[in-house]
């Protein structure tokens, strides 16, 4: 079968939505597919143009037998809500350009976000008779709504018709997790159009040293660490982990006489800058923030940690889990979760039980955890 898999984000990006779109595309390559992704130049998720991109309009690479289509996009230096409009919007335009000018598919296989992808893939479906699936990794409209970006009113109602024709064209809609299957059906998707694809996780074939991760970066073998890596964005809330580092070092310099706690922040994304500027001004020393780690100092870092943690701004994580929880517990670590208790991931958490989840916005509950976790004998609360 020949396939076109078309959306914004592919390697060599090591977070987000690129690594599932590679492993999908890599997957049907190597059972005899004829694969092509269509996608952008890479920039996510420092919102940065490569330096050997720029000034690229189109380039074709191959890579583990995929044929990799990529389409110059406009990156804003600051991501918000008309920027990141501006930002799809030309890879809508510049991909769908391309799309044309290849061979016709079997089938496309159409990634959201972006969303317009999904009026994207009717028109190139029409002209090249080829159905499409629309994978839906994020249900944007609902998430742009819970963060405040937008408000209720003209611009909702325009996104979710956008949101609506896309899925009344798609021959099939996917979705990651049962809580977003729970609200494609809220939102009149047939229940034969659905199919429940979640997302996976690479498992490394050579486990990481433990201690080479500390020993780097001078991090006593008895401080309990807690890691938290990936995107640095609005979404996911993460001032709350500045806010309960402040307590943090408060107690230490009452001298508590605790076991002392380190938080990493890997990563990088739209609110790494004023991450940065907090973790100066309160002048914290239990915070290490670094960029996001390749692949191999990734897994170092994780089989050194003591505990993950995975946040989320409130009012975004009711229909999705976040994939980097896969990662997490592929490492056998703890997962401390900051996440509404009515989301999916707080849901996991219960289920699971390796873990515990508190509210967003509640510092002092976040530092209540971390102590619990250091005191306890046990690997999970």
């Amino acid at each position: 079968m020949r396939v076109i898999v078309w959306g914004i984000n592919y390697a060599p990006e090591l977070t987000g939505i690129g690594p599932f779109n590679t492993a999908l595309c890599e997957f049907l390559a190597a059972n005899g597919h004829e694969v092509e992704m269509v996608a952008s130049f890479s920039y996510y998720p420092e919102w940065k143009t490569r330096s050997e991109d720029k000034g690229l309009i189109y380039r074709t690479d191959k890579s583990k037998g995929v044929v990799v289509r990529r389409n110059w996009l406009f990156v804003p230096r600051k991501v918000a809500a008309f920027s990141r409009i501006l930002h799809e919007a030309s890879f809508v335009v510049m991909s769908l350009l391309r799309v044309l000018s290849l061979r016709r598919p079997d089938l496309f296989v159409v990634i959201s976000p972006p969303l317009l992808l999904g009026v994207a893939a009717w028109v190139a479906g029409m002209v090249k008779q080829a159905p499409f699936v629309f994978h839906v990794q994020d249900l944007q409209p609902d998430a742009a709504v819970g963060l405040g970006m937008i408000r209720r009113g003209v611009m909702t109602r325009m996104l979710f018709a956008v949101e609506g024709f896309a899925y009344k064209r798609a021959a099939r809609i996917s979705g990651i997790g049962g809580g977003m299957m729970a609200r494609l059906r809220e939102k009149g998707v047939p229940e034969a159009k659905l199919v429940l694809f979640p997302n996976g996780v690479r498992l490394s074939e050579s486990p990481a040293l433990r201690g080479k991760f500390r020993e780097s970066w001078g991090i006593d073998a008895n401080c309990f660490l807690a890691v938290y890596s990936g995107n640095l964005g609005v979404k996911q809330g993460l001032d709350v982990l500045i806010e309960a580092a402040v307590l943090l070092q408060r107690e230490c310099h009452r001298g508590s006489g605790a076991r002392s706690i380190k938080i990493v922040i890997a990563g990088d994304g739209a609110r790494r800058g004023a991450l940065a500027a907090a973790v100066e001004a309160a002048a914290l020393v239990n915070v290490l923030l670094l960029p996001l780690q390749p692949e191999f100092q990734y897994e170092q870092m994780l089989s050194d940690a003591d505990c993950t943690v995975i946040t989320q701004y409130h009012g975004t994580g009711d229909f999705f889990v976040p994939s980097k929880l896969l990662s997490c517990l592929a490492a056998a670590k703890p997962v401390l979760t900051v996440s509404d208790d009515s989301s999916e991931l707080a849901k996991a958490v219960r289920e699971g039980e390796f873990g515990v989840n508190v509210a967003p916005d509640r510092p002092e509950l976040l530092v209540e955890a971390l102590r619990a976790l250091a005191n306890s004998d046990r690997r999970v609360l």
